[in-house]
């Protein structure tokens, strides 16, 4: 039988509350992927930024690499082809990317939220990323007040643990392949570090994502479709009943790939002064506490950064 990763209007949540709450928890529980439907922003607002993010790629190798922030993880401007690979791979993957994070109003309220690096030459950059990280925000909220209610929490559970998040826009560039017997691909079997990712106006072939048979299913989207799956932080929080699914972008076979592909996620992240600890209603008899120890979500992020090559491992 096909599977395909289930899609639900968000609208639904407001008119249709207790079903929705049901189906979404249950598309993630056993896909950890769900397509969003009816959210509301504008395609000009994605379309916008698709726009600016190729003009950057297209800048000169050397005036990129001026964007890049080796020393924050990569955490804002730009990150060269080769630097980050999959946690636990030995290839590095065949990606280029930008990130945009919050725009900070006055002091940071934490000292991880570096302030954002713009592009010179790239006209309407900061005005498009921002827009569409202030939208998928926005809709990112609606997500996880329906997660929370599926978790027999309060809706607004999350609200005041991701108000200042460490959340990242990532656009991504995959560039054409040349040498298409490399061991790498464009982005390796992984599972998103965060709450929940975002992935919004990428309808191009290769995003697969592992089903619990161990066999790889393509997610294939409706136009205006955004996807939304959950990450290793809230995987952890909720004990595994919201799994993060590993997943993983392929290298196309034949003439597409000397075909650029382009993404971008959102990733979205808790405060970072968050503490990770396993909700008491994730536990039972049946489903023991995996992770006694609490964790501090920027501890948490350190880690991880440094499995995937953005961060260099501290010295001991």
């Amino acid at each position: 039988m096909t599977q395909h990763v289930p899609t639900l209007d968000i609208r639904r949540f407001a008119t249709d509350k207790e079903n929705f709450v049901a189906e979404i928890g249950k598309a993630y529980t056993e896909f950890g992927f769900c397509g969003i439907s009816g959210h509301g922003i504008p395609d000009e607002v994605v379309e916008n930024t698709y726009k600016v993010i190729k003009q950057f790629f297209a800048l000169p190798t050397e005036l990129k690499a001026s964007y890049a922030k080796p020393e924050q993880g990569g955490a804002r401007g730009y990150t060269a082809v080769g630097v980050e690979k999959a946690k636990d791979s030995n290839h590095p993957d065949l990606k280029e990317f930008w990130h945009v994070g919050r725009e900070l109003d006055g002091a940071a309220p934490h000292p991880s939220l570096y302030p954002n690096m713009w592009p010179a030459g790239v006209p309407g950059f900061k005005e498009a990323s921002s827009t569409l990280f202030t939208e998928l925000e926005k809709l990112g909220n609606r997500v996880l007040e329906a997660l929370a209610l599926y978790l027999q929490q309060d809706q607004h559970y999350f609200a005041d643990k991701v108000n200042y998040g460490n959340s990242i826009l990532r656009a991504i560039h995959y560039p054409p392949i040349k040498d298409t017997a490399t061991q790498s691909i464009r982005a390796g079997q992984h599972e998103d570090i965060n709450l929940i990712t975002l992935l919004v106006g990428s309808n191009e072939a290769g995003l697969e994502i592992l089903r619990r048979d161990g066999s790889w299913l393509p997610v294939t989207t409706i136009e205006g479709t955004i996807v939304v799956n959950i990450g290793d932080m809230l995987q952890r929080l909720t004990n595994h009943v919201l799994p993060s699914t590993t997943h993983r972008v392929v290298n196309p076979a034949g003439m597409a790939a000397s075909e650029p592909r382009y993404s971008i996620p959102f990733f979205m992240h808790p405060n970072p002064d968050f503490v990770i600890e396993t909700l008491d209603s994730c536990i039972s008899e049946k489903r023991p506490n995996l992770y006694p120890e609490p964790i501090n979500s920027n501890d948490y992020l350190m880690q991880r950064l440094e499995e995937i090559g953005l961060l260099k491992k501290a010295k001991s």
